[in-house]
């Protein structure tokens, strides 16, 4: 199990000064069964502009993968590295188990982490190494590298031999 995520949160006081509301380790994670990744879910969203919780943990709720709808999602995903080849049952397991009902058209996915999310995505690779599968090309991308994901179909394969972490923050999007 890879190291938590120390979560920082501040907020106001009765009197309004600003103040540190939660410092501590993110409570909401998850081991996905196919795969092995681990997900901390920070903190979700539910409008835009978004409102401020009033002290309550708006990180420590259920949530699917996908942003609620006119919301974002922030979390820190651990993808250990693939060692076991998966087959397309592992993707349909693999998308109940992140809530994503998209459907791919009943055509075969390239690798069993393919998916996609009504989304806007900012990943930003934290540590290690990862490629990004899309439906006829791959980036290798490493600690620094940041991208900007339009709702596209893909999945993160981790081919190397550590771990690598990405924070990811989703914003609801119109589909393509």
């Amino acid at each position: 199990m890879p190291r938590g995520v120390r979560r920082i949160v501040t907020g106001h006081d009765a009197a309004g000064k600003a103040i540190v509301t939660i410092d501590g380790d993110a409570p909401n994670v998850k081991v996905r069964e196919v795969g092995g990744l681990v997900s901390t879910l920070l903190w979700v969203l539910d409008s835009a502009p978004a409102k401020y919780s009033n002290n309550k943990d708006l990180g420590d709720v259920a949530s699917p993968v996908a942003p609620p709808p006119q919301g974002a999602v922030f979390r820190i995903v651990d993808f250990p590295p693939v060692t076991e080849e998966l087959d397309e049952e592992a993707n349909k397991r693999m998308k109940a188990a992140m809530g994503i009902a998209h459907d791919d058209g009943g055509a075969p996915a390239r690798h069993a982490f393919m998916h996609r999310t009504k989304s806007v995505d900012f990943a930003i690779i934290m540590e290690g190494e990862i490629e990004m599968l899309l439906d006829d090309s791959e980036v290798h991308c490493r600690a620094g590298d940041v991208m900007v994901q339009q709702g596209t179909n893909h999945a993160w394969v981790n081919r190397g031999t550590e771990t690598c972490r990405i924070a990811f923050v989703l914003i609801d999007a119109v589909e393509p």
